[in-house]
């Protein structure tokens, strides 16, 4: 997979997700410590489906919640959190690479077995400078046990690509700034 193809994939997850890592004054639970299959769906856009596995622990789910926090106060101008009867709902307002955004996401499930995020988003700049509507659904189950192989941070995106998502300055690259 290409730097640039991963870009397209990777970053609009973590821009969508970066309102729920930023719990602010209400704090999201850590997921169950091992092996999270993560199948992201998108209406609205050009990307296809996409399925990954990330394998985690509490001090990694702890790491991102703090690593991604700054830039989402960097790139976002509101960032709320609410709990609600059912889970959690978040509103944003970010920019980033010129390009504003609005996101509104329902996240339920208990984190232990499995969750799913909802997230509606408008970008004022869509392609061709077009607004555009997007939504995007996050359905994460816990598999058991990280296999052999991995360590927690590691992220296997289709066709077996893998990175660690404890390796910011990596990431620094991939979120358009």
């Amino acid at each position: 997979m290409t730097r640039q193809l991963l870009s397209i994939c990777l970053g609009p997850c973590l821009l969508a997700l970066l309102p729920a890592l930023d719990a602010g004054a209400v704090e999201m639970p850590l997921r169950k410590a091992g092996l999270w299959e993560m199948k992201m769906v998108r209406t609205g856009s050009p990307l296809p489906e996409m399925t990954m596995q990330h394998c985690t622990d509490e001090t990694t789910d702890k790491e991102m919640a703090t690593s991604f926090s700054p830039m989402s106060k960097e790139v976002c101008s509101k960032r709320d959190i609410q709990r609600t009867a059912t889970g959690y709902v978040t509103d944003s307002e970010c920019s980033v690479a010129g390009m504003s955004m609005t996101s509104h996401a329902e996240i339920s499930g208990d984190f232990n077995s499995a969750y799913t995020i909802k997230t509606t988003a408008h970008s004022e700049h869509g392609p061709a400078g077009v607004p555009r509507d997007t939504t995007m659904t996050v359905e994460a189950k816990w598999l058991g046990a990280c296999k052999p192989d991995q360590k927690p941070g590691d992220i296997v995106m289709p066709g077996g690509f893998k990175l660690n998502i404890k390796d910011a300055e990596k990431l620094k690259g991939l979120v358009p700034k």
